[in-house]
């Protein structure tokens, strides 16, 4: 079993196409099933099934993938941990983040690092919290930003920002009136909610207030969608703090902070605690520092740099 035959059955499993693989390996598709077939053979066990189309793994071969990619990714680790190479700034930086994120960052880290750290490549994903922390698990990721109110003891965690929640409220909706609005006291059967992978319903509700279970509302997967259903309907939504300055002037006119309490969530970055890029993980983070308003900053993120 070699490194080079683990990177051609990864490739199989990425692109579902042996034709496809063999040209992102750089080799001819007859030595990439060659190699895979020898693999199999020492194995003793089909990693692929052939007559699917697609072609597509077997039960035994999603679990022998799954363990490929870890392997690879370590190896890929042992070349890194020379100090040159985890002071390097450059290479590939693959992200996962959270749709409900990713619209105030990712278009502001292409400009940064274009300007910042030219040999840097970034590979930013959207997806949601599951996925990206099951592929992160699986190394198939080096980071994962989101916000995650439950504890991951099994990554490393680095606070990046707070973010506070207002409402967007319906010019209809008695709400509309007031300057601010008493978050315990919220009428929740009026809320329009974002969809549950990607909600905001478990970050607002981890105040402590006990609010999740009275929501009952129509299920929407993006925020602009749930702005025009607030305008058509009636009622009011959630919002993070960093959309509001991309909200027009007129809309606005909608949104009302939300006190007692403030509801917030923490968004932080994570790494597996194997990874040794320490370097890309500064960089990332500084990238981060340029865009999110100081105010908003962890403290620690503010002074100390990252170390792993």
């Amino acid at each position: 079993m070699t490194l080079q035959q683990l990177e051609y059955i990864a490739a199989v499993n990425k692109y579902r196409h042996f034709v496809t693989a063999a040209e992102s390996c750089g080799v001819t598709q007859s030595t990439l099933s060659s190699m895979i077939h020898k693999l199999e053979e020492e194995l003793d066990v089909t990693i692929f099934d052939r007559s699917a189309h697609p072609i597509r793994p077997t039960n035994t071969g999603e679990e022998i993938l799954r363990q490929a990619q870890v392997v690879l990714f370590h190896a890929k680790q042992l070349k890194e941990t020379s100090s040159c190479e985890r002071k390097r700034l450059s290479g590939d930086l693959s992200i996962g983040i959270t749709p409900t994120i990713s619209p105030y960052i990712v278009p502001k880290l292409f400009r940064y690092f274009t300007k910042h750290y030219p040999d840097i490549t970034l590979h930013p994903t959207e997806m949601h919290r599951e996925g990206t922390l099951s592929r992160l698990r699986k190394a198939e990721i080096d980071v994962a930003i989101l916000s995650v109110p439950d504890s991951t003891p099994d990554l490393l965690e680095i606070p990046l920002y707070k973010e506070r929640f207002a409402a967007y409220v319906s010019t209809e909706d008695p709400l509309y009136a007031e300057e601010e609005l008493c978050f315990k006291d919220l009428p929740m059967d009026r809320l329009w909610s974002l969809k549950n992978q990607i909600c905001f319903q478990s970050q607002i509700c981890s105040t402590g207030e006990n609010l999740c279970d009275s929501i009952s509302s129509f299920e929407s997967g993006s925020l602009v969608t749930l702005f025009m259903l607030v305008e058509e309907n009636g009622g009011f939504t959630f919002l993070p703090e960093m959309h509001i300055a991309q909200l027009s002037k007129n809309r606005r006119q909608h949104v009302r902070p939300l006190v007692n309490p403030v509801p917030m969530r923490q968004v932080s970055m994570f790494v597996r605690h194997d990874y040794v890029r320490e370097s890309l993980l500064n960089a990332l983070a500084t990238a981060i520092k340029s865009i999110i308003p100081k105010e908003m900053l962890d403290e620690r993120l503010l002074k100390f740099p990252i170390r792993l």
